[in-house]
């Protein structure tokens, strides 16, 4: 069973990708989702977040939001917005952002790659997320997320995908966030051929977002399988629908934290506190950190830039070396007593795509007492987590450009 294979997938009809491809399901609130929705008939959003056409105060989790999926599914085929290639094809998208440009390949990965690791993963799943996922493939009878993943270094491939999106798109949308997502399809047999030899060649591939996704659709296989259907390894549910960047593309942003209280300290009593871990120097500006093991405080309307002590660097670990535990290991846990970052409500989270004033925003409100700013965590440090088969801490990467939903589906029958 090779790592990736082609697939004939379900995409907008010619003209209507616009109208169509959403934001990831997991990235809005119901309540998001449905005012992005309004006026909107054909929006993904209708089929990922299937609640938004239900009564207001629906449980996300019931079997009519299920219910409500499919059926939205089956208006959108039979009315056409949505029709499936006749034969199968790997297609290459392209995301840019502003002057960020990264191009991948969109294809259906092995899962028996995947049970074995050879699709390498970095994170934990939480039981009732990767449920929601085994439901609605399970309804839909089609993955409609795509995990996001990445490729080592691979020259020939990054050529063939040049090649591959050099004329015209086949679909070349701009959504309402400005980003763009362009899509070429590969017919071409002897490209094919030589894409999937490639990419078996690799030792791995490493997924980037969509833990809860591929962990889904395994659990979705090993079920048809157990029920006596998808025993063939040419069945399409032992398949799961991926975007392969190469790493050397993908941007990470910083993923930064905000904490309630001092633990009881003054503002003078924690920095003093900080001090036995990090360098401290006061900032005139805001402190954007700009290399590992540096960070960005703010406290009291001030900005200080912090670099921890080399001794507490360790050599030889991945995940102890990262950032976001250097942080948590020598300041959140020890000086402010937050050990728990999923369950501690003291700390928040704020993707870097919000910039720093958003850090200033919440300590000037009152809300939150300080502010940290992190260096992005590299695809190399995430590659050689998933290589050591460890887990990162929470919170440590924040994508971006994120995939759309709806641009191309993989069918299960």
């Amino acid at each position: 069973m090779p790592l990736i294979r082609p697939f004939a997938g379900l995409r907008p009809a010619a003209g209507r990708a616009a109208e169509v491809i959403a934001p990831p399901y997991d990235v809005l609130s119901t309540d998001e989702a449905r005012a992005r929705a309004e006026g909107k008939p054909w929006s993904f959003l209708h089929i990922s977040k299937p609640e938004i056409d239900l009564p207001v105060g629906t449980d996300p989790y019931s079997s009519a939001v299920y219910a409500k999926a499919a059926e939205n599914l089956r208006h959108m085929l039979s009315s056409g917005v949505l029709v499936r290639e006749a034969a199968p094809c790997y297609y290459v998208y392209r995301l840019t952002m502003g002057t960020h440009v990264q191009t991948g390949l969109v294809a259906a990965a092995s899962i028996a790659a995947y049970d074995v690791n050879r699709v390498r993963k970095h994170e934990l799943t939480q039981p009732d997320k990767e449920n929601d996922r085994v439901r609605q493939i399970d309804a839909l009878n089609a993955q409609t997320g795509p995990v996001m993943a990445a490729y080592p270094a691979a020259p020939e491939v990054d050529d063939l995908l040049a090649r591959a999106s050099a004329g015209a798109a086949e679909s070349d949308t701009t959504a309402d966030d400005g980003i763009r997502h362009a899509l070429w399809l590969i017919r071409d047999a002897t490209t094919q051929e030589r894409l999937t030899r490639l990419f078996d060649a690799m030792p791995a591939i490493y997924i980037a977002d969509g833990h809860h996704r591929s962990a889904a659709a395994s659990r979705v296989a090993a079920a048809r399988r157990k029920a006596g259907t998808g025993n063939s390894g040419e069945d399409n549910c032992n398949y799961f629908l991926t975007v392969i960047f190469p790493h050397h593309q993908m941007q990470i942003l910083d993923y930064n934290r905000v904490v309630a209280d001092l633990n009881g300290m003054s503002a003078n009593a924690f920095l003093t506190q900080v001090r036995n871990n990090f360098s401290v120097q006061k900032s005139a500006v805001a402190v954007k950190p700009s290399q590992p093991a540096e960070f960005g405080l703010y406290l009291a309307g001030q900005w200080y830039r912090l670099v921890i002590r080399g001794e507490f660097i360790p050599a030889d670990d991945p995940v102890a070396r990262l950032d976001v535990s250097l942080l948590s290991d020598h300041l959140l846990a020890p000086i402010l007593g937050i050990k728990d970052l999923r369950g501690d409500k003291r700390i928040q989270f704020v993707g870097g795509i919000r910039g720093l004033a958003e850090l200033e925003k919440r300590v000037n409100s009152g809300e939150m007492a300080a502010a940290f700013a992190l260096c992005p965590t590299r695809m190399e440090d995430l590659m050689a987590v998933a290589e050591a088969g460890a887990v990162m801490p929470t919170k440590s990467t924040w994508f971006e450009p994120k995939l759309a939903d709806g641009l191309v589906s993989h069918l299960l029958d």
